[in-house]
């Protein structure tokens, strides 16, 4: 449940708020908690935004996508630690996971909408956003299906660190 919008929600004797403020996505649980060595990552928070923020409310989308991100980021960057010592023969892959990271974005839609879009329930809004989302998705099955099982379709590197 986004904060700004709803109180925080109820299940069993515990409230919850959303996410995206400690962990969004939250990696570690899908490393420890499977023996899958593919994680795929579905950003809706755009990493580069080209323009340098000036107005008060540029600056807020701004401080929205790095609280956003932040944690994400510094996931990533374990992650892509933990692979070069593995690389470098520094920790045993046996006891280590070595993994594939794969990414579907909509980096330039995504880095034109200002915070107030997450704050925007209309239903005509998140279908046009549920219709991009599958259009990325279909788009990164046709170009990286074949990588899934094999090898990372996301240079972390170059997109994380």
């Amino acid at each position: 449940c986004l904060p700004f919008l709803f109180q925080a929600v109820e299940i069993d004797g515990e409230h919850y708020w959303d996410g995206g403020y400690m962990g969004n996505p939250p990696i570690y649980p899908l490393i420890y908690g499977t023996d899958s060595r593919d994680v795929l990552i579905i950003r809706i928070n755009p990493i580069e935004i080209a323009e340098v923020p000036r107005t008060a409310r540029e600056i807020m989308d701004r401080v929205n996508t790095l609280s956003f991100n932040s944690s994400l980021m510094r996931e990533m960057r374990a992650i892509g630690f933990v692979t070069r010592l593995i690389d470098e023969g520094a920790l045993d892959p046996a006891q280590y996971k070595r993994l594939r990271i794969h990414s579907i974005d909509a980096e330039e839609r995504m880095a034109q909408l200002g915070v107030s879009s997450k704050l925007n329930a209309d239903w005509r809004w998140l279908c046009e956003l549920r219709e991009l989302g599958r259009q990325k998705a279909q788009q990164w099955l046709a170009r990286h299906f074949g990588d899934v099982g094999v090898r990372s379709s996301t240079d972390v590197a170059t997109m994380f660190l």
